[in-house]
């Protein structure tokens, strides 16, 4: 077996994998099929890779696509091994986020990849990152993020946001008080979503606009702020103050 996949984080319609790959020359290619949407970002090596929408090669900072029921093959000619974070969605999931992104009519990627962007730059870094400091947490709003960028980008509707309207921004309000109110638990964006009615990437999109983060950048901060306030008032250990605040 030259593939080894870890689930790094999942919930509701999507799940996030970290893929490394060990083939070389020697190896011969098998067909694979892609049982969701993938949305899969190379992070190492190189590889070629052959799907219904055409053939591709895939370097460092390229996105692999992939469409529910395509099959696929991946090889490795010019080099060994590879890794890649893949993010995979749910159709009815994906056709959500689709159906916020402006322009974005078409369920199901045209193109076997996207070459390296420099508008996917810092969310892949941020992904990246999350990956090696097993910040599983913050991949929920991230796989939102980066699929909706891709689709932006596929699409070419990379055009200008509507200014949020005042029941959204009414509903971001509300979930700032419930961060700030429960902080010291897990809060994930659906759950979030789901108390203002709305889909995640629409909840996730409208939070960014008006707050100026996303949802776990602010419950983030919330909990620095508040070891923060801690670390002036007590004289415990900050171990142990940092533990507390997640």
């Amino acid at each position: 077996m030259t593939t080894s996949e870890q689930n790094l984080a999942s919930g509701p319609g999507w799940h996030v994998s970290d893929v490394v790959c060990t083939a070389g020359a020697g190896d011969r290619p098998f067909e694979e099929e892609h049982r969701t949407y993938c949305v899969a970002a190379v992070t190492s090596g190189t590889f070629r890779y052959r799907t219904r929408q055409g053939m591709a090669m895939l370097a460092p900072g390229a996105i692999l696509l992939g469409n529910p029921g395509a099959c696929y093959e991946c090889g490795h000619e010019h080099g060994a091994g590879d890794r890649c974070l893949s993010f995979h969605f749910a159709p009815d999931y994906m056709e959500g986020i689709i159906a916020e992104v402006p322009g974005a009519r078409r369920l199901g990627f045209a193109a076997p990849r996207l070459p390296p962007l420099p508008v996917l730059a810092p969310l892949l870094a941020e992904a990246e990152a999350a990956r090696e400091t097993a910040e599983s947490d913050a991949f929920e709003d991230l796989g939102l993020r980066i699929a909706g960028a891709v689709v932006a980008a596929t699409t070419g509707s990379m055009r200008a946001r509507r200014p949020p309207s005042r029941r959204d921004q009414k509903r971001v309000a509300e979930a700032v008080r419930l961060i700030e109110l429960e902080a010291d638990r897990p809060l994930s964006l659906a759950e979030l979503a789901d108390g203002t009615a709305t889909s995640p990437y629409h909840f996730l999109r409208t939070f960014r606009q008006v707050a100026g983060m996303t949802p776990y950048q602010f419950l983030l901060k919330t909990r620095l702020h508040r070891a923060a306030v801690r670390l002036r008032m007590s004289n415990d250990a900050i171990s142990a103050i940092a533990f507390e605040a997640g």
